[in-house]
């Protein structure tokens, strides 16, 4: 898959979100992710940035061929940057006249920042009453921990992810996929969407308040069950699931895979599988309440049979008997795997620095609407005086005053 060129957006019926004017005044990844989703659904999303720039372009110990770290190009396709310095008259006049045209404004500073640069959602909703404010912070904007810095480590740690993940042995692990960050872009998503269609009756925009260690906890479902249903605060389990066994990675005699016997016909099809009616009848085995009370018992059992088998026949004995499993790939076999590409989940963007780059594909298809990538991740600033003038204002003018820095 690749950028869609200028011929087929034309012929394609318009994307559910075109008409929506996004103002992205955010950095890292919560915010970013969250507005780029809403571009790639067809939103005409500003990124407005400081004058050195979101502090994503020079993070990361790595670059391809351009100054823009990996990072930054992951998270900001669909977007037009403009730089502007907001502790500048000027700086705030062009960010209060973009404002007048827009539907959303998503801002990740710290609680507190907004109002005192002039830019908060009570100043801006009375400049434009349709605008739909969203909120990303560490902690939410209220509460005794909302001024503290927002990391997703932090939330994962406070929010009790960590304490639940990895080995018991080993103690907490954070989870490598940055589920706080990640999870707050989502959810945001999800409160500006459904402001954008509440406001088609209502007529008026509203204030969302999204934090990175409330997505965090909203995510320990199965966790947070555990702790209210026994009492107890739940302990790592590895790979290992809450509320079924066996439900995991095992080890093989080449290396490991991970197999889900979740109910009880998965169950005895797994017996079957690997020809073990003596672990089937094992009365600490019966039932799937069983099994999880007596979970190390019953790993303790099963490890040894693993062992007879590659990883590889093991996979294929249990789906050909319709048993959920499979390998644990690394990136470079999930890239290669046919399935990751006939979901088109590989594609490629021409960028005017680093030339074709690949990028993860749209994580969910529309038959009807197929997302495109319309802009590549935008240079630092490379769209100042386009909006400029697209709202009527001098940008020569502007820029000799320091507006963009």
């Amino acid at each position: 898959m690749t950028t869609t060129d200028d011929q087929d957006r034309a012929d394609a019926p318009p994307l559910p979100l075109a008409g929506l004017r996004v103002i992205d005044l955010t950095q890292v990844m919560a915010g970013p992710f969250c507005c780029m989703m809403l571009g790639d659904m067809g939103a005409d999303v500003i990124k407005i940035e400081p004058p050195k720039g979101d502090q994503t372009r020079a993070a990361m110990g790595f670059r391809m061929k351009g100054a823009d770290s990996p990072g930054f190009l992951a998270l900001n396709r669909n977007k037009r940057s403009v730089t502007l310095d907001l502790k500048t008259e000027g700086g705030r006049a062009m960010l209060l006249e973009l404002v007048k045209t827009a539907d959303v404004l998503v801002e990740n500073y710290r609680p507190g920042v907004t109002g005192r640069l002039g830019i908060d959602y009570d100043t801006l909703s009375a400049l434009n009453p349709k605008l739909v404010y969203a909120s990303i912070s560490g902690f939410g904007q209220t509460g005794p921990w909302s001024q503290r810095p927002g990391f997703d480590l932090i939330a994962q740690a406070m929010s009790g992810v960590m304490s639940a993940m990895g080995h018991p042995e080993t103690g907490p692990v954070k989870s490598g996929v940055s589920v706080g960050d990640l999870g707050a872009g989502l959810f945001c998503l999800y409160g500006i969407l459904s402001a954008v269609i509440g406001r088609s009756s209502s007529g008026k925009g509203q204030y969302i308040d999204a934090s990175l260690f409330e997505a965090a906890l909203s995510l320990s479902i199965w966790e947070t069950t555990e702790y209210w249903a026994t009492g107890h605060s739940p302990e790592p389990l590895g790979t290992a699931n809450r509320m079924s066994a066996p439900y995991q990675a095992f080890t093989a005699s080449d290396g490991m895979f991970v197999v889900g016997a979740a109910n009880q016909k998965l169950w005895d099809l797994f017996c079957e599988v690997i020809a073990r009616p003596d672990i089937h009848d094992d009365p600490r085995f019966v039932t799937n309440k069983d099994r999880v009370a007596n979970r190390d018992a019953l790993v303790a059992a099963l490890e040894p049979v693993f062992l007879e088998r590659g990883a590889a026949e093991w996979v294929e004995a249990f789906l050909s008997n319709g048993v959920p499993a499979g390998p644990i790939n690394d990136f470079g076999q999930v890239f290669a795997a046919d399935h990751t590409q006939a979901r088109d989940m590989i594609m490629t963007i021409d960028h005017p620095a680093e030339g074709p780059m690949n990028a993860l594909g749209f994580p969910v298809k529309m038959r009807g609407t197929p997302q495109q990538v319309r802009h590549a991740p935008p240079l630092l600033g490379q769209h100042t005086d386009e909006l400029a003038g697209e709202l009527g204002l001098d940008a020569a003018r502007l820029r000799a005053e320091g507006a963009f820095g």
